[in-house]
């Protein structure tokens, strides 16, 4: 009880609701644990989807000539649609400024510019392609429990083998600005290696094993080069993914993760018992989860917080 108590004074403080239409709309909007939340977040992916398909489609001209303006009428559905829950999100977080700045924030905002902008400022039409930002909003949908803690896990590996991926990048960089100045000294202009940096991209594309064909060796020299460069591009290939194979096993981690998010500041992934805020120090509001069966599918369930 005194918890509890003081879990109050920690909302009046910061001017969270205790309870109310806000508090109960945040847990279904940003959470996803909850009958009623699972199933928002999965409305919202096929609306999502739907749209993109739509916009997809459009741009196809036969259909357009045809289903125009059927298209027309669902492009505004889904705008007003993701209009309304974009105004939701601002309404029942504590600092709306702060979700609106945010990553997801920005794309929710670009989903549904374009369209207003085109009705009020017909010159900016341009824009109207930019709706495929929508689909960036799925990684949002991620956040359902049974996704949650491997997002996590893989976020954490690339994280972690960041500093390993910008050596391997600068390696590739002076290998590839090596190799063009070789060849370009070898081939030379005659050959159609007529400077470094179009070398250099030669070598990008023979490292990488595309090889479009546009610029290929003559002399015995630089043909040999050239295989010696496919080898080492197939060496190249593996090295990303074993960097990041190797911190994805040593990230796997066994507790539990839930999508509970910190109404200060947004921030998601605390554990079940957690009382505060990870990222801000903020009380996090209790957490109510419901009871999955043993068989379910995913991770379990852990136990409702009182």
């Amino acid at each position: 009880m005194p918890h509890r108590n003081q879990t109050a004074l920690n909302r009046q403080r910061l001017g969270l609701p205790e309870s109310g239409w806000r508090q109960r709309w945040y847990t279904i909007i940003f959470e996803a644990d909850t009958r009623q939340g699972r199933l928002f977040d999965v409305l919202l992916l096929i609306a999502i989807v739907a749209s993109v398909g739509v916009v997809m489609l459009d741009s196809i001209p036969s259909i357009h000539a045809r289903l125009g303006g059927l298209f027309t009428v669902l492009e505004w559905l889904f705008t007003l649609l993701f209009t309304a829950e974009y105004i939701m999100r601002l309404s029942v977080v504590k600092r709306p400024l702060r979700y609106a700045l945010s990553f997801y924030g920005v794309i929710d905002f670009i989903s549904i510019m374009p369209t207003w902008a085109s009705f009020f400022v017909p010159e900016l039409a341009f824009l109207i392609d930019v709706r495929l930002l929508r689909l960036m909003r799925v990684f949002r949908i991620l956040k359902l429990t049974v996704y949650f803690e491997e997002a996590e896990i893989l976020a954490r590996a690339l994280a972690n083998s960041r500093r390993k991926i910008f050596v391997f990048l600068g390696t590739v960089f002076i290998i590839t600005v090596i190799l063009g100045t070789v060849m370009y000294v070898v081939e030379g202009p005659q050959n159609g290696f007529t400077s470094i940096p179009h070398s250099m991209y030669w070598a990008i594309v023979t490292l990488t094993t595309t090889g479009f064909g546009d610029i290929v060796p003559k002399t015995p020299v630089g043909q040999f080069i050239t295989s010696l460069t496919i080898l080492l591009g197939y060496g190249i290939i593996a090295f990303p993914t074993g960097i990041v194979g190797a911190e994805l096993a040593a990230s796997i981690i066994k507790r539990p993760l839930t999508t509970r998010s910190c109404e200060h500041c947004l921030t998601e992934g605390h554990e079940p018992d957690a009382h505060y805020c990870k990222h801000c120090g903020s009380a996090l509001p209790d957490y109510h989860v419901e009871a999955q069966p043993d068989n379910a599918p995913g991770p379990r369930t852990p136990p409702k917080r009182n």
